[in-house]
């Protein structure tokens, strides 16, 4: 069900007829990606940024309709921040830092998601995943204005797909019938259902939970509306769901999931009463709204055994898929994006080995597993699977209300946060004797305000050899890659929270920095071998 005024979808890309459909043989591209969804559009976005040309093929036009995904982590605002469209996502979206969980009619505890200062961005915002959509295509539309070679081809569904072993040949339907293309690299960002992965005869592994979950977005305006934060409840006093979950959206939107069970007649349910009849529970007679939105889903957690198969590479849904208590599906998807482009980048254009594409594989598995085993508790606490699971789940609850110990037990969902890549090829040994454990090498790099600016933003892309405290050249260079140089100051009195981040005991400190923005190495003082090593470690050059 879907409201008229709630329908985002629009023609962002419409069909137009492309010289390869006039071609007499199929033309050869560098990078064809399926699926003009999130991940397969900041994908384009981020090779496009580093001049590799990009097509992203799609069955559909446009925006998809409904909300979906609504909660977007921090360092998935990040990476749209590189990619240049972070701010007006920031300025759409509802931020909320403070979650509260309830047990029946009581409240047993609240947490802050971001109870430090010194970010950019928040730790989370709520907005509907069209919008989100948007603000990458419009960013597409502002670098193809300044000649970035980036393709966005509305209603060209990909029908076939042969892979070779130096190209994959594609068979693709149009408005006016069939063409065929070929390219060096295909990406299959087609989403859960993914019509490549099928292709290709390949599975996914892992489990489906049998329960059902109703979604209900709901318009509610003026002071019968609830705070900006994340309510979770446990056995709901209003009865209309085992658990229920409740988010802000922009516009006034609401969003609203209610477990109803497994043996459900889900055509039944999505009938208007049916849904009015759990919302009136939930939020009283005094209460009016409107429904723009809903849907039923049965969530699994489960991903392929290889996101690659040779010119292959999967992302996002088509490659992996969780449970969504934790957000961490499309903010998942946008750090398989985030790790690919830079290397796919650097192989295509013959700076690093076609070995690194396999840490891409191996990265990205990591976090998925990571995922996968954080969605999974979470879904084996809120839906127990036995007499004994829901006994223990429900006295955590109950000594969670005054006792802190058993708070950290209560799982609502562990919401995404950055995977730290710990045991990676491409990390360098620590080198940084009582560094903060935050930046190890693998980790994301946090946040730290640098005077009026920000840490991330002057990182930018591309390898960064960050000093602080430390005397570095006004140059680096290893592996025929430049790297960036960045030299600051911390101390308890400038710049502290910079010291605390990424000096913690030490004095001094110098960061060699992937493209995205994960530590690859750190020491203490500058040394140009070891950097040099690390650098070339990290793209899978080692001597």
């Amino acid at each position: 069900m879907l409201d008229d005024r709630y329908k985002l979808a629009f023609k962002a890309y419409p069909y137009e007829r492309c010289a390869d459909q006039d071609a007499r043989a199929p033309v050869r591209h560098p990078v064809v990606i399926m699926g003009g969804g999130p991940i397969g559009v900041a994908t384009a976005l981020d090779l496009g940024r580093q001049g590799i040309p990009a097509i992203v093929l799609d069955d559909h036009e446009g925006v998809g309709m409904g909300s979906r995904a609504i909660c977007f982590a921090k360092r998935s605002l990040e990476i749209a921040d590189r990619y240049g469209c972070g701010d007006p996502m920031l300025d759409k979206g509802v931020v909320w830092n403070l979650g509260k969980v309830f047990y029946e009619d009581r409240k047993v505890f609240e947490f802050n998601l971001l109870p430090e200062d010194g970010h950019k961005f928040p730790a989370f915002i709520n907005m509907q995943q069209p919008y989100f959509e948007q603000f990458l295509i419009d960013r597409v539309r502002e670098l193809q204005a300044d000649g970035a070679p980036i393709e966005l081809r509305g209603k060209n569904r990909v029908d076939a797909v042969e892979v070779k072993d130096d190209h994959v040949v594609l068979t693709v339907m149009t408005p006016e019938g069939p063409y065929t293309l070929e390219a060096d690299w295909l990406i299959g960002a087609d989403g859960a259902n993914s019509p490549l992965r099928t292709m290709m005869g390949l599975e996914f592994e892992g489990r489906v939970f049998q329960d059902s979950f109703l979604i209900a977005d709901i318009k509610m305006k003026g002071d019968q509306t609830f705070p900006t934060e994340r309510w979770f409840w446990f056995e709901p006093p209003f009865k209309s769901g085992a658990s229920t979950l409740l988010h802000k959206q922009p516009d006034d939107v609401w969003r609203i999931d209610f477990q109803i069970g497994w043996d459900v007649d889900r055509k039944e349910e999505m009938k208007e009463e049916n849904i009015r009849h759990r919302l009136d529970a939930m939020l009283g007679p005094e209460i009016s709204y409107e429904i723009v939105w809903s849907s039923i889903y049965t969530f699994q957690c489960k991903r392929m055994e290889s996101f690659r198969q040779g010119r292959v590479l999967f992302a996002g849904d088509a490659a992996h898929q969780v449970s969504p208590f934790g957000a961490r599906g499309a903010n998942s998807g946008m750090q398989d994006t985030d790790n690919l482009g830079w290397k796919l980048g650097l192989v295509i254009k013959g700076k690093a080995p076609d070995a690194l594409l396999d840490s891409y594989n191996a990265e990205r598995i990591y976090g998925a597993d990571e995922n996968v085993l954080n969605s999974t508790r979470s879904t084996d606490f809120i839906t127990p699977k036995s007499k004994i699971s829901k006994v223990f789940r429900n006295a955590v609850l109950n000594l969670s209300e005054k006792h802190a110990f058993a708070r950290p037990l209560v799982n609502s969902g562990r919401l995404s946060v950055p995977c730290v890549y710990d045991g990676s090829s491409l990390n360098s040994k620590d080198a940084l004797p009582g560094g903060p454990a935050r930046t190890r090498p693998g980790a994301s790099c946090p946040d730290a305000p640098v005077g009026k600016d920000y840490l991330l933003s002057r990182l930018g892309d591309g390898f960064v050899v960050l000093a602080i405290n430390a005397d570095v050249p006004v140059a680096f260079e290893a592996a025929g890659i430049d790297a960036k140089i960045v030299s600051l100051s911390a101390s308890e009195s400038e710049n502290e929270l910079l010291a605390e981040r990424y000096l913690g005991d030490a004095t001094s400190a110098v960061y060699l920095i992937r493209p995205d923005q994960h530590v690859a190495a750190r020491m203490a003082t500058y040394d140009s071998a070891a950097l040099s090593a690390a650098l070339r470690r990290s793209i899978c050059q080692e001597a």
